[in-house]
């Protein structure tokens, strides 16, 4: 469903980045204990429970290398995995939408947030993690708009495509497509993805390559 076929070369760079030996780098919970963008960054982003850490992990072939927070929001740090060459980070960002945190904290990442998109001038792509047994919700929309008005170019990302009978993952497919279709800074075409069933993330790491590829 992504807009531009990968080609096998693509497919097998992925393959070769993702196959290395990924490890935590820093967290930085405000601008100040960011570490220098000096190479290539991938961020992802997502809702509490969208299974932003569980796709992490089977990206990079490892069971434990993004961890999930057992309380939903209240880890607010930008976590950055990297390469033992150092060559990339990939970027997991805190899940939104959650009810318990409180309002000025939500405030305060928020401001960190928009700091981090707005300057980092490394930061090929975010790509957004969507249920696809819910399709875009509202807290969704707020970081899409977030997103546009940083001008930072994103992705749709479907998981847990294997929760879903295949008419609603098409469903759902078609919904995501068209919503995102209507955002500035919206990169064409969805990757649908199942981390169990290892749908798709070939196709995320080959994108991912692609990305390097082309801005080497």
């Amino acid at each position: 469903m992504q807009d531009g076929a990968l080609t096998d070369e693509e497919i097998e760079a992925g393959r070769l980045i993702f196959t290395q030996a990924w490890s935590f780098s820093r967290g930085s919970p405000d601008l100040e204990h960011l570490p220098p963008d000096d190479r290539p960054e991938i961020a992802f982003a997502g809702r509490s429970n969208v299974g932003k850490s569980t796709l992490l992990n089977a990206l990079v072939g490892q069971r434990q290398l993004a961890r999930a927070s057992n309380t939903p929001g209240r880890t607010q740090e930008l976590n950055f995995f990297t390469l033992p060459a150092g060559s990339m980070y990939l970027v997991d960002m805190p899940g939104y939408g959650f009810a318990e945190a409180p309002k000025d904290k939500v405030a305060a990442w928020n401001k960190v947030l928009r700091g981090y998109l707005a300057g980092r001038r490394t930061l090929l792509r975010v790509f957004v993690l969507i249920d696809a047994r819910h399709g875009i919700k509202a807290a969704d929309n707020d970081i899409l708009a977030l997103l546009d008005s940083a001008a930072v170019s994103y992705q749709g990302v479907l998981t847990k495509a294997d929760k879903v009978s295949h008419a609603e993952l098409e469903k759902v497919a078609q919904a995501t497509s068209q919503t995102l279709g209507k955002h500035p800074a919206a990169y064409p075409g969805i990757i649908v993805t199942s981390s169990e069933k290892n749908l798709g993330i070939d196709i995320l790491r080959g994108t991912i390559a692609r990305l390097l590829i082309e801005n080497s």
